[in-house]
């Protein structure tokens, strides 16, 4: 407080610290936008943070297989936690109507297959049934519902569900209608109070005493029969990510987040409103690839031609547009199907951002995430047709596709390191070649927007202008000590500038203050090259 003098001597007043602490922003908050669970998800568009894959059985359901409904993002978001990832947002969507936009050759076309029902089976006879509906999708993995060793009044019985490598036992079962705990709508629940996690219950209104069950065993299937169309890997509709993406979605209103996938889609017209989305929210987007061999026809074009390089677009819509805040993996990789025990294709990019968490983690956002080191988990592999070569990757790598490849003893790594960028002339976006300088850029951009809220409505001169480069530098200093630029000194690694010559008395008279921030960002050692010569005619020591 102020000090008022009143005899001869020392006064000492506390004077408040113009230095605020600048709190670096997360790095690997993601987001995961597509179709979940349309029998367990209540709060559909709703962006849902989750700490652990629990998390996201709690909120969506568990993993399945479907050709009905898109598993992509069940399957992304727990590779992301086993490879690395801590935090991530997931949007799910509805998948009420269905296209097949993956199969056919007119990925713009819209084909409604069908329409999502669940699966029932009756046990007994109408009215004295009792109705389990699927919890889950079951055209591609039936439900097999068990009920055995009724007693002699038939109103009592084990019920065994199971779905895949899931199975749930009820024992002793009171199947007559009674306020009983063992009832069966208590035991395994009903659709308005569900306990099971695969299916529900529902006695006919019109049951008598007891259920007319003969002791011994019974035993139905609930499948959903359908045949997906030839080469169909899933279906979607594009119309149905437009909301998520739209200025006031529940989406934006996520303060911060730095990567996104949406695992399996590569529909042009969900890639370009995902990749606007992370350009406005300082974001970057991992992708995936089509379904095919680098040497499959698409359109008359080997695909890495005409996903990312043909100027004048295809009519499969699978375009890839140019951007500093994207990059492509390529190709799927194969994991064990925890539903059926098989072998099954995922995308990549769950796998990979939980691997760009966990480089985040163990080296810095400045740190490629890619090398020896970034071996991915869960994974047996890539799959057959996206085996690699280094020629075969030498035109891949060109056309700003990272590879992810297979080396003994090192296990299946990402091998690239570029954004979608690519080789373009353009010097505004060459800069921005490589994943780690683009996402520093991001990291010190967010970080900075966070952190600098209190400048607004000081007063804009000298004073307020030391402040804000002291706070800044002080954060700067600290990445380098980190070594997280070029450089042996400060000045060579980043400059701060915030004084008049940045600020003139017409951005004063505005209400603007300038600020410059510079620096010289790392850059991976992409290519490694050799020279090899012989020493000749050396002199004997």
């Amino acid at each position: 407080m102020p000090i008022t003098p009143s005899y001869p001597g020392i006064y000492i007043e506390e004077l408040p610290s113009s230095a605020h602490t600048i709190t670096a922003a997360p790095t690997s908050i993601t987001v995961f936008v597509g179709y979940t669970h349309p029998f367990k998800t209540l709060n559909f568009a709703k962006a849902v943070e989750l700490f652990s894959f629990a998390d996201y059985e709690r909120e969506f359901g568990g993993l399945y297989q479907s050709d009905l409904i898109d598993a992509n993002v069940a399957n992304a978001v727990n590779q992301f936690f086993l490879n690395g990832g801590s935090d991530a947002y997931v949007v799910g969507l509805n998948p009420q109507n269905y296209t097949d936009s993956k199969g056919n050759t007119d990925n713009n076309a819209v084909t409604v297959v069908t329409a999502v029902s669940a699966a029932s089976v009756d046990f007994g006879t109408s009215p004295n049934a009792i109705t389990f509906t699927a919890r889950e999708p079951v055209d591609k993995v039936a439900m097999k519902v068990t009920i055995s060793n009724p007693n002699a009044a038939g109103d009592t019985a084990d019920i065994v569900i199971a779905y895949g490598n899931q199975t749930e036992t009820f024992r002793k079962v009171k199947l007559a209608p009674s306020t009983d705990p063992d009832f069966i709508e208590n035991r395994i629940g009903t659709a308005a109070n569900p306990i099971s996690s695969l299916v529900t219950v529902s006695p006919n209104t019109a049951y008598p005493a007891t259920y007319p069950f003969a002791p011994g065993t019974t035993v139905a299937d609930l499948s959903m029969p359908w045949t997906a169309p030839a080469g169909a890997v899933g279906v979607f509709n594009p119309a149905d990510f437009a909301s998520v993406f739209a200025a006031d979605s529940d989406l934006d209103k996520v303060p911060i987040f730095n990567l996104m996938a949406v695992p399996g889609i590569i529909n042009n017209a969900v890639l370009s409103e995902a990749l606007a989305f992370c350009e406005r929210k300082l974001a970057f987007l991992v992708m995936d690839p089509p379904v095919v061999d680098i040497a499959d026809p698409i359109g008359g074009q080997p695909w890495v031609n005409d996903f990312l390089n043909n100027p004048s677009g295809d009519t499969n819509g699978n375009i890839a547009p140019r951007s500093q805040n994207g990059a492509l993996y390529f190709p799927y990789l194969n994991s064990i199907d925890p539903i059926t025990g098989v072998r099954l294709a995922l995308p990549p990019s769950g796998f990979v951002t939980g691997i760009y968490a966990r480089t985040d983690t163990n080296r810095g956002v400045w740190k490629a995430p890619a090398g020896l080191e970034t071996t991915i988990i869960n994974t047996t592999g890539v799959v057959d047709t996206g085996r690699m070569t280094d020629p075969r990757q030498g035109v891949l790598n060109l056309g700003a596709v990272n590879c992810i490849r297979t080396f003994p003893g090192s296990g299946s790594v990402i091998f690239g390191a570029r954004t979608l960028v690519g080789q373009t002339p353009n010097p505004a976006f060459e800069q921005w070649r490589y994943v780690p300088v683009r996402r520093m850029a991001l990291f010190i951009e967010q970080t900075l927007r966070a952190n600098l809220t209190w400048v607004i409505f000081e007063p804009n001169d000298e004073p307020l202008w030391v402040a804000i480069r002291t706070s800044i530098e002080n954060f700067m200093l600290a990445l380098f000590n980190q070594g997280a630029f070029q450089g042996t000194k400060p000045s060579q690694a980043f400059q701060v500038k915030c004084d008049s010559s940045t600020t003139t008395q017409d951005d004063i008279n505005n209400g603007i203050v300038n600020i410059i921030v510079a620096f010289a960002p790392l850059k991976p050692a992409e290519f490694v090259i050799v020279k090899i010569a012989q020493l000749a005619g050396q002199a004997q020591a």
